[in-house]
């Protein structure tokens, strides 16, 4: 078996991927308090525009899919490298274990934000009365578990991890059923890497769960403990697709292949999905339907096909060990994770000055990047947190990405 092992057992552009993947994460939050209406966020900007729309609607398409799919790929690589139970430990100190203190760490900022941001609409905004209800949230448990918060990602890649590993026991438990899926998978995951087609086909099912979300698009399943059906299967399949790829390097880099039929689809898919987005609220429509289908379709389409072009992009341009790129790479699961109560306090602090959006949309997302990252390097890299997230403690900034001189 043909397996990713390189140098530490990485491939330098999947992590660079993932840092983008998680980092657009963060200017994805940062961007919905400048949306034209009002979405039901912690506050809304004096400034906003319909291209935040349009950004929300791509960027929220791919960005979770290809997070799941370098997930999978990299458990497989994890899970043959290490066996089962190394594995499952593993997963259990860098997933539950995160999941779970964060939870308690950052849900009462998180819903301090939100007291803020309504105070902050009403010009009334109070710093420690709101730091007081959100602690005081803790006592409602478990009721809004995950309203407010972005950690279900985490809960639904435990989920995702466990139904593989169980239907890889499944599947594995006769050898002769084993065999014949091993080819049936490997067969059609060849011709899903070379096809150009290969995405249209993909894009079916996909739209098929689309149909089932609650509004138009990919829903954020936040709100209960019991995993959203259609969200789960997306990122479910994300994720056993990336973990297939793992199976042959050669599987990789024919779906990372930057095609010009691929970036033909991407364009008509992201255009058909932007200009049929807006009869989503237009249920009286005698084409509603017919509209919504299109819209799943092309969405789903765009999904893939944005995931498949942000590898092969990543895969041309970042295909080499830079110790910026994996600094950076190493610091995104954290950076993540920490985020959002920043983003939420500091849009709540942008929210009534008069500035362009675009500026406080890069202000807010800078700043944000900026001070995760210094939380990173003083509290996390080299401590017990950074051996929990990264699975070791890492050297400094200074030694990890300055070069080291050499004796003349």
């Amino acid at each position: 078996m043909n397996m990713l092992i390189h140098n530490s057992g990485r491939l330098d552009y999947l992590d660079a991927a993932r840092a983008f993947a998680l980092i657009l994460g963060v200017v994805f939050h940062a961007s919905l308090s400048f949306m034209p209406m009002y979405i039901g966020w912690a506050v809304m900007d004096v400034s906003t525009s319909s291209l935040v729309s349009f950004f929300v609607l791509v960027s929220h398409s791919f960005r979770m899919p290809l997070f799941f799919l370098i997930a999978g790929y990299f458990s497989h690589a994890v899970l043959h490298r290490d066996g089962a139970g190394r594995f499952l430990h593993s997963r259990f100190i860098r997933i539950v274990v995160p999941f779970i203190v964060a939870w308690f760490v950052l849900r009462p900022l998180l819903v301090s934000g939100w007291i803020m941001g309504a105070e902050s609409m009403r010009g009334e905004a109070n710093v420690p009365n709101a730091l007081l209800g959100g602690f005081a949230s803790l006592s409602s448990l478990p009721t809004g578990i995950f309203t407010g918060t972005h950690l279900w990602f985490l809960y639904a890649l435990i989920w995702i991890t466990l139904c593989v590993l169980l239907l890889r026991c499944i599947v594995s438990w006769h050898k002769g059923i084993y065999t014949r899926v091993a080819a049936v998978c490997t067969t059609g995951m060849r011709w899903a890497s070379q096809s150009q087609m290969a995405l249209c086909v993909l894009a079916i099912p996909t739209s098929g769960c689309l149909w089932f979300m609650s509004h138009w698009g990919m829903e954020t399943p936040d709100k209960t403990l019991v995993p959203h059906a259609p969200t789960f299967f997306i990122y479910g399949g994300f994720y056993l697709f990336g973990w297939l790829l793992n199976k042959d390097r050669s599987l990789l880099d024919g779906f990372a292949t930057l095609t010009v039929t691929k970036w033909l689809l991407c364009v008509v898919a992201v255009g058909v999905a932007c200009f049929l987005s807006k009869f989503e609220a237009q249920k009286a429509h005698s084409l509603y339907v017919l509209f919504k289908v299109g819209f799943g379709l092309a969405y789903a389409l765009m999904m893939w096909s944005l995931v498949s072009i942000t590898l092969g992009v990543f895969r041309r341009f970042f295909n080499k060990t830079s110790a910026y790129v994996r600094y950076l790479a190493d610091a995104s699961y954290w950076l993540y994770l920490i985020h959002l109560p920043i983003v939420i306090w500091l849009q709540i602090a942008f929210a009534e000055l008069p500035l362009h959006w675009l500026v406080k949309l890069g202000a807010i997302s800078g700043i944000t990047v900026a001070i995760s990252l210094l939380l990173y390097e003083l509290f996390v890299r080299s401590t017990f947190i950074g051996a929990v997230l990264s699975g070791k403690r890492k050297p400094r900034a200074w030694s990890a990405i300055m070069p080291v001189q050499q004796p003349r």
